[in-house]
């Protein structure tokens, strides 16, 4: 291992109850945060192509002469996705709390890889019927079950690495990774809006970013398969002589349950807000307000961007302040800001939109840079993987992932364009209630593992 475990001086007196820290190995740190944050941007690249060229895609699957249609179904098959993660977490969670969080996130790194390459392969409904949104439908169930353990087993894992004095940091890159992977499909899919015909864009040119998944899969499983497992999961397989028992299902439900409505509760105003403003936005702007769909993409790249620049900082910044008061400060700003913000975006200029998608974007890290570090500490390290990925992934499949089918039909049944804005409103009220609840983690050794620390 290239961790060390230390004991103290002999004026120190250590009991039972006090550990002895573990003293982190900055090189393996660095390489763990590497390979966790890979694997979040080669997710959410293959999520922000398919929703920046949702449209497209609803041209090529599901043939119909009413645009709404069109975005409605594709979004269906992007929320279908999503109510398959709670089975994905179920098995992947508990498997990670048993063999280990590295085997678990080489698999799914395989398993997401292998569905959005899949995607690019499929046949068109033009060439093979009702076949291809069938096929479509199958990659993305795939894909949603390898996601289940993806997030969870990720954030658990650079939890796990990193010092508690600079856990806020070092997981607020696995957001960065995210925002980075969204940034490169939706770069990619606005080059080829700007550079292709919109007739080659639909018969051959929206094949292309699923391609690219081949390869950044395999980049991130060598990444992957070159980590150790984690020092608390190390010393978990050193409690119970190398042979880890079988934690049931029922205790990491029951047993945590308070823990778990918590997680829900911060899952999900972190993914309603993520999933509004980067997933459904750019179809927003195009579909609904009839914005030029090329410089909306641009808006919201730009958005992205600012957002990466911002999230290292914020990350620190829960680190000193703690993880309760940024969030804190993330859901009364949605709850406020919201209309404001949505109501400059419904102008239409250029500033007026960039504007208040910049004051959403800001928003949203205050959620990007602390939940990270703020989820794994939920739960002890005995059921945290397994614990961590049902309640994060119940959340996002019934409320993250439908985002954007909810907000089109809310918008579709009542001709209310302020809808988003609304939806926001009502996550931020339920998140602020978990961060009232919470505990804060901040600067303290993660439940059921020794201090972590640099020296």
């Amino acid at each position: 291992m290239s961790v060390a475990t230390v004991t103290a001086p002999r004026s120190v007196s250590l009991t039972k109850s006090r550990p002895a820290p573990t003293v982190t190995d900055p090189a393996l740190v660095r390489r763990a945060v590497k390979a966790a944050a890979l694997g979040n941007a080669m997710e959410w690249f293959d999520f922000g192509v398919y929703s920046y060229i949702a449209v497209t895609l609803g041209k090529v699957f599901f043939p119909s002469g009413n645009p709404t249609a069109q975005l409605l179904s594709t979004f269906g098959a992007f929320a279908a996705a999503f109510l398959v993660r709670p089975l994905g977490g179920m098995v992947f969670g508990p498997l990670g709390d048993r063999v280990g969080r590295q085997k678990v996130l080489a698999v799914t790194m395989i398993m997401m890889a292998a569905g959005t390459f899949a995607i690019g392969l499929i046949p068109s409904y033009s060439t093979i019927g009702v076949g291809a949104p069938i096929l479509l439908l199958a990659a993305r169930l795939v894909q949603g079950f390898s996601t289940g353990g993806e997030y969870a087993g990720a954030s658990t894992f650079i939890a796990e690495y990193a010092p508690d004095k600079r856990r806020g940091f070092l997981g607020s890159w696995l957001e960065f990774g995210t925002l980075a992977g969204y940034i490169g499909g939706a770069g990619l899919v606005t080059l080829m809006t700007a550079l292709l015909s919109s007739d080659d864009l639909t018969s051959w040119g929206w094949r292309i970013p699923f391609l690219i998944a081949g390869p950044m899969g395999i980049i991130g499983l060598y990444l992957r398969m070159r980590l150790e497992e984690t020092p608390a999961f190390a010393a978990e397989m050193e409690k119970a002589e190398s042979s880890r028992p079988k934690v049931p299902l029922r205790e990491m439900i029951s047993g945590q349950w308070r823990a778990l409505l918590l997680c829900v509760g911060l899952v999900l105003v972190f993914n309603v807000t993520d999933y509004m403003l980067l997933s459904y936005m750019p179809s927003y702007l195009t579909s609904e307000l009839k914005y030029d769909e090329t410089h909306g993409l641009l808006v919201v790249l730009g958005v992205m961007a600012l957002m990466m620049i911002v999230q290292p900082f914020a990350g620190a910044l829960t680190d000193r302040v703690g993880r309760r008061p940024v969030i804190a400060a993330g859901c009364a700003g949605f709850l406020l800001l919201s209309i404001p913000a949505l109501l400059l975006i419904r102008q239409g200029s250029l500033a007026a939109v960039g504007l208040g998608m910049a004051a959403l974007g800001l928003l949203l890290v205050c959620f990007t840079a602390a939940m990270p570090a703020a989820l794994p500490a939920l739960f002890p390290t005995r059921v945290r993987y397994g614990s961590l990925s049902i309640g994060f992934n119940v959340s996002v499949s019934l409320f993250g992932g439908t985002t954007p089918l909810v907000v089109t039909a809310l918008i579709g049944a009542t001709g209310n364009l302020m809808m988003p804005a609304y939806y926001m409103m009502a996550a931020s009220l339920i998140g602020g209630a978990a961060v009232w609840f919470m505990k804060e983690s901040a600067g303290r050794p993660l439940p059921g593992s020794a201090p972590a620390v640099e020296r």
